[in-house]
């Protein structure tokens, strides 16, 4: 059991702790002596990791700076680390020429272009081959061809074919597929367009059944009223005539 005094103390003690271990994640890993180290295991493992991060660091270097680079490390024990983005003997000869004459602008300038030269000659080299290559496979230029070559042509144009099928393959059912969505969306529209044109005609057809009707009943209404009108002008004239008017339903009779 503690007493009131020793728990503050260890409080202090333990507070007094939190802080300097705070203090010291803070100030982080003090700076390494640059020193040869004496143990060999340590001494190669550090060389493995400082290598591995050169080489990272040159490779970076290269694409970033589009520079060009060649890295060459010897372990303790004579094995060779090396790493360049293009050719490092180019590059090494480029460095001694470079070396050489570093005084001379000229110099600079020459190796400069004698290197533009390389680089154009290597690039005519590829472009002759590629143009080799398509009039192969165009079926010209055969006869320098071995037995082994033509095979490979061969197999070259015959891959070729099949990827072209495949594609124009794919490409029609695509189209035969997009035919059909047409064929169904005319066969929809025309059946929309009969059941217009039916409802239309049947509505053309009421509309002319009303009309005959109208006329008929207009037409018997005025025979009806021209009817009338003449029975009443024939009783109305034969009233003025003195009286001449006579039914014939109705017996003369004779008195004696």
């Amino acid at each position: 059991m503690l007493f009131p005094h020793e728990r503050k103390k260890e409080k202090e003690r333990s507070q007094g702790f939190y802080l300097v271990t705070r203090l010291r994640i803070r100030m982080g890993r003090g700076k390494i002596e640059i020193k040869r180290i004496e143990n060999s295991t340590n001494r190669q493992v550090t060389f493995c990791k400082r290598r591995n991060g050169l080489l990272k660091k040159a490779y970076e270097l290269s694409v970033l700076c589009d520079a060009e680079v060649a890295l060459i490390v010897f372990s303790t024990r004579g094995r060779l680390y090396e790493y360049a983005n293009n050719n490092i003997r180019s590059t090494i000869e480029r460095y001694k020429k470079a070396c050489s004459d570093s005084t001379n602008t000229s110099t600079v300038q020459e190796i400069n272009a004698a290197y533009y030269q390389q680089e154009s000659a290597k690039l005519r080299q590829q472009i002759q081959t590629i143009q080799n290559s398509n009039r192969n496979l165009m079926g010209d230029s055969l006869s320098s061809l071995s037995v082994k070559e033509l095979k490979q042509v061969e197999n070259r144009l015959e891959k070729a074919i099949s990827r072209i099928r495949s594609k124009k393959h794919e490409l029609l059912l695509v189209e035969i597929e997009n035919a059909q969505k047409r064929e169904i969306e005319l066969d929809n529209e025309n059946i929309y367009l009969r059941t217009k044109v039916a409802e239309v005609e049947r509505y053309q057809q009421h509309h002319h059944q009303m009309v005959s009707g109208s006329e008929i009943n207009a037409i018997e209404a005025l025979a009806s009223r021209n009817y009338f009108a003449h029975s009443i002008m024939t009783a109305g004239s034969g009233s003025g005539n003195g009286g001449s008017y006579s039914d014939p339903d109705k017996k003369i009779l004779h008195l004696g």
